[in-house]
């Protein structure tokens, strides 16, 4: 329809008013960011954050240590692109150590094991440097860890950052799915009535019978665990709120005078339906969008605590908290709180935006 571009610019300058839905925008651009940037933005930006350092296992937050950088047999060249999704190859083995002295063409380092205990051990310049010897200060850096290091010695800022990437995907991809099942089979069950809602809402009825996570599960194992695999299996039970939503808009809205209109001018079904009904319904479609992308995170994040979600190495706030989470009663407890507030920040800004968006499209509300 021709009002749907007008629609458009209404609904966002109702959005535009609601401070609470433009605060939840925001956080949600910043996370957008976040996970196409996250191996730019991340100190360890090895594939999966997986830079493990077992000496300095737990540390809290602001833990600084002194590393000796020694190169390791990995000729592995690859591109800008490869490096913004993947993260880059190892090319470097840190040494933690407490201090170093040099001597002649050798350097002799203080390896760190723990606060009280270190080992004396001597490395070549000369292997160290790649043979150019006026360059091993550079070999020398100091890493600051913002938030601690977890179980493995792993930076926690940077497996946080990586991992912000899992929960907006498994949201983009359930919302797809569920999108594109819920808005089909709805649209079918309202427009056509009959037999077709009957067969229809007795499998919405069956499906919405059967608890989420049990559903997840056995989609899961039938799938195997996996990165894509879990997104699937989370898409795959959030269709049925979307199926109910369209099919009341679209029984609502094919009774109005220019469904009819196209219906008497011999348009097909499909065309009514696609063009002049789904296009006029978007609006609520958008509301509960924004609320399964907040559900499929809080699913995602709740089966890689179980361990059947994302599979380590790679990071998923959900599995951070399931191999921190015996930290809560130490004194590194922020170790497992704060995977958990980003869930909770993250799920918040999603809920704030469904929320302003469903003020936005209330027709009684008017933009004066």
């Amino acid at each position: 329809m021709n009002n749907t571009k007008h629609t458009g610019k209404t609904i966002w300058k109702k959005l535009c008013r609601k401070k609470s839905g433009i605060v939840g925008l925001c956080i949600i651009v910043l996370a957008v960011l976040v996970s196409f940037f996250g191996y730019i933005i991340a100190p360890d930006d090895s594939t999966d954050a997986d830079l493990q350092t077992i000496e300095i296992q737990s540390k809290p937050l602001g833990y600084t240590q002194l590393f000796l950088k020694i190169p390791i047999n990995n000729k592995t060249q690859s591109s800008f692109f490869y490096n913004l999704f993947f993260g880059r190859s190892t090319t470097h083995k840190f040494l933690p150590i407490k201090s170093f002295t040099i001597n002649g063409q050798n350097i002799s380092v203080n390896k760190y094991v723990d606060d009280d205990t270190s080992v004396v051990q001597n490395y070549s310049i000369v292997e160290i440097t790649n043979k150019q010897p006026e360059k091993i200060l550079t070999q020398i850096i100091t890493k600051k860890y913002w938030l601690g290091t977890d179980a493995f010695g792993r930076d926690l800022l940077s497996r946080l950052i990586i991992g912000t990437r899992v929960s907006m995907m498994v949201g983009l991809v359930a919302v797809i799915i569920s999108l594109s099942i819920g808005v089909l089979l709805g649209a079918f069950a309202g427009y056509y009535k009959g037999k077709t809602d009957t067969f229809i809402m007795w499998f919405i009825n069956v499906t919405w019978s059967i608890p989420t996570l049990l559903l997840v599960f056995a989609i899961t194992l039938a799938l195997g665990k996996g990165f894509w695999q879990i997104f699937i299996a989370v898409g795959l039970t959030l269709w049925v709120s979307v199926a109910r939503l369209v099919r009341g808009q679209v029984m609502a809205v094919k009774e109005l005078e220019y469904v009819q209109a196209a219906k008497a001018l011999g348009f097909k079904d499909f065309r009514i339906i696609f063009k002049h009904i789904l296009p006029n319904i978007i609006g609520p479609v958008l509301v509960i969008a924004a609320g399964n992308f907040a559900t499929a995170i809080i699913v995602e994040a709740g089966l890689s605590f179980l361990g059947i979600g994302v599979q380590p190495p790679q990071p998923s706030w959900g599995l951070m908290i399931k191999e921190n989470y015996n930290l809560i009663i130490t004194n590194n407890a922020m170790q497992a709180l704060i995977p958990g507030f980003a869930i909770m920040l993250l799920v918040l800004a999603f809920n704030l935006l469904g929320t302003a968006l469903r003020d936005a499209v209330d027709v009684k509300d008017g933009i004066g």
